[in-house]
């Protein structure tokens, strides 16, 4: 534990970091989660807004910096996929 004011700040402020991350993926993981159930059960219509919110869900986690772009980019193409694969 640190005895410096500064670094005790730092501990709790890394803390508070912590938890709004984990909060924010823990998120856009259940949107990505309910959205690959609805595939399952082949509900399209659920399906096309699951998607949606996913890709919100995913848009967030990047706009806060807890994934990065490119990893948005390439978990949102993959849910479009699955849809796309569903619907043909």
């Amino acid at each position: 534990m640190p005895n410096i004011k500064s670094a005790i700040k730092r501990v709790n402020v890394i803390e508070k970091k912590t938890a709004r991350n984990n909060m924010i993926k823990s998120g856009y993981k259940s949107a990505v989660k309910k959205f690959e159930q609805a595939v399952e059960a082949g509900n399209v219509e659920e399906a096309k807004k699951l998607l949606a919110e996913a890709t919100k869900k995913i848009d967030q986690a990047c706009t806060k910096g807890v994934i990065v772009k490119n990893t948005a980019a390439r978990k949102k193409s993959l849910l479009s996929k699955k849809l796309n694969a569903m619907n043909a």
